[in-house]
């Protein structure tokens, strides 16, 4: 009869165990999911600035269409990417077409002068500001999921209940980096 209770009592605890394991793995992956999501509000709100932006420059540096079409393109590009690796290789070209369209800027004085430039600079600023934030949140709650898909022993049911690890959204520093080329 010992035996059976002592049976009966593992039985039990590896189903709290399952059970409490399950539910942390739930609760990681809907942390990640709104994290992304708070990433995609953000890159949303860029998407509706740029055509703002280009149009109010186009108005002063009209001859400049390849800085435009470049805008264009990368935003196109970055709407359409779907993963995160993706969106980070999109973001980062619109970012570089972006900088080019801010070194225009430099060259008309009555640009930046202008309010509605000015202005949609700052909440340009302020978006590229969010988006960090959210990249980092995100990030955070990627790392804390893998870590969670990969330790032991988690690891065991981890990928039998559906879970799978997830991509860090990632931006290129060296892009950053670089400096603008400007040719007129």
């Amino acid at each position: 009869m010992m035996a059976l209770y002592i049976v009966l009592g593992l039985i039990v605890l590896i189903g709290l165990w399952l059970w409490m394991a399950y539910n942390g793995l739930v609760r990681l992956k809907n942390q990640t999911d709104e994290a992304w999501s708070d990433i995609d509000v953000q890159l949303k709100r860029r998407y509706d600035l740029i055509p703002n932006l280009v149009e109010t420059v186009k108005g002063y540096a009209t001859h400049e269409r390849e800085a435009f079409e470049n805008v264009t393109k990368a935003r196109s590009a970055a709407m359409g990417a779907s993963t995160p690796e993706a969106k980070g290789q999109a973001e980062n070209t619109l970012s570089g077409a972006l900088k080019s369209v801010f070194a225009l800027a430099e060259a008309y004085p009555d640009l930046k002068a202008n309010q509605n430039f000015a202005k949609l600079q700052d909440e340009l600023s302020d978006t590229e500001n969010k988006i960090q934030a959210s990249r980092r949140f995100y990030n955070g709650n990627v790392r804390d999921l893998n870590t969670r898909i990969e330790s032991f022993p988690t690891n065991m049911i981890a990928k039998n209940l559906g879970f799978s690890k997830r991509e860090f959204f990632a931006v290129d520093n060296d892009a950053e980096k670089a400096p603008v080329k400007v040719q007129f």
